[in-house]
């Protein structure tokens, strides 16, 4: 495989509902913002494209990546729709970087919209809960906020993390949106303020949760020859990991944790693995893409992390899986204060899906988005001058790194992705 580079990113800002404005549209705005920022990038040296959109319902329009191909003008090349629930845009972006670390491109197209505000939030609820297993878990009243409700009250009944150490990501997550233009919400909370939000499914509230939106955003990945020629300061992808588990959580078996090279086997006799409240399709996503980056020590070798906080519950699991703490230490892990900015390892700088909204097949390219601007240095230049969200370097003996993580169903797909900086 050849080193794969990404060249450019653009995404529109997310909202709650923007029905004037087709899928269309919010795609090529997006793409616009990305050609603006590599000038000498022609639409000619782009080879093909992946599209990736969650739902047909939303749009009630089937092939819609087609339509959204022909609109960027980009017709008769290669392209095709990437769909695997939360984790699409994760998966469109790394099926971006299989096409030209394959050879097949030299340059490629990830683009992802969701338009959820076209139906009512219930009926999109619906829609999302058929991500599920429809033959056992949604017939019987199966929704996401009652699945991920009841892993967090086993991961509190197994580690004892509490209502307050979930409400600090909220808090953190919102506080950092406060400085990103790009965010939906921007909410100067405390753990008071998301308690006492409205409870939608024990221990979760409003405020624990992300909300469904409107929104694209696109990324320009290409090989070394086309990168050397259109972009001063490319980010290179060097870390894929994709992980993925049986849809019904009562399918999965129990066995032993899968280690990080810093893990040690005798910190996890007693844990029933991986149980209702651990992830193991994202700790396989993670072993991989750290094997793959070189990764030994996730806390000393990476600078940030955009991970997939549909839930504040599932940030803290996600804590775990990729190696930040030992499962069963996310609670105490966001107490301590690491993820946050000036910690030692800022998780959702951009404010996450939880501020900054969640368009299915956009979120995974969105982070994407956000991680290449953190590596160029550029979050300034693309937040009105604000750069208090700009993640500083660790070391200066490696290039600063990132990783982005997407995340499916249950824990169905998970994809981690890691960038460093070549500048």
């Amino acid at each position: 495989m050849r080193p794969v580079y990404m060249i450019s990113g653009g995404i529109t800002k997310f909202s709650k509902a923007n029905p004037r404005q087709s899928f269309r549209l919010m795609v090529k705005e997006s793409f616009d913002y990305a050609l603006r920022d590599v000038p000498m990038l022609r639409r000619a040296m782009i080879d093909g494209s992946v599209g990736s959109y969650f739902s047909d319902h939303f749009t009630r329009q089937l092939k819609a990546a087609t339509m959204v191909q022909d609109f960027l003008g980009l017709c008769p090349k290669p392209s095709k729709r990437i769909e695997g629930g939360g984790a699409t845009g994760g998966l469109c972006f790394q099926a971006a970087w299989e096409a030209v670390a394959s050879g097949r491109m030299d340059c490629c197209l990830a683009f992802g919209f969701e338009t959820m505000s076209h139906v009512n939030t219930w009926k999109g609820n619906e829609f999302i809960a058929l991500a599920s297993d429809t033959n056992f878990d949604y017939p019987v009243g199966g929704f996401y906020s009652g699945y991920y409700a009841m892993m967090v009250v086993r991961h509190m009944y197994e580690f004892g993390t509490t209502v307050e150490q979930l409400a600090m990501v909220s808090v953190k997550n919102h506080k950092n949106a406060l400085h990103n233009i790009w965010a939906q919400k921007h909410l100067d909370l405390t753990i008071e303020d998301v308690r006492n939000s409205p409870l939608v499914a024990y221990p979760l509230t409003m405020l624990d949760i992300c909300t469904m939106s409107d929104g694209a955003a696109c990324c320009i990945l290409a090989s070394e020859k086309v990168a050397e020629k259109v972009c001063p300061n490319p980010v290179r992808v060097i870390g894929i990991g994709t992980g993925t588990d049986a849809m019904r959580m009562a399918d999965r078996p129990h066995g032993e944790v899968l280690l990080l090279k810093h893990e040690d086997p005798s910190w996890y006799k007693n844990l029933k693995y991986p149980g209702v409240h651990s992830f193991r399709a994202g700790r396989n996503a993670t072993r991989l893409a750290y094997e793959h980056a070189g990764i030994e020590n996730p806390l000393e070798d990476l600078d940030f992390i955009e991970l997939h906080d549909a839930y504040t519950s599932s940030e803290i699991q996600t804590y775990e899986d990729l190696g930040l703490c030992r499962y069963g230490e996310g609670g105490k892990f966001i107490e301590s204060g690491a993820p946050a900015l000036g910690g030692k390892i800022p998780v959702n700088p951009s404010g996450g899906l939880i501020a900054c909204g969640h368009p299915v097949g956009a979120t995974g390219l969105m982070q994407a988005v956000f991680a290449f601007w953190q590596l160029q240095g550029t979050v300034a230049k693309h937040n009105n001058g604000d750069a208090k969200i700009q993640v500083k370097p660790k070391k200066k003996s490696r290039p600063m790194r990132g990783l982005i993580h997407s995340h499916a169903g249950t824990g169905t797909y998970v994809t981690v992705s890691i960038m460093e900086s070549t500048s």
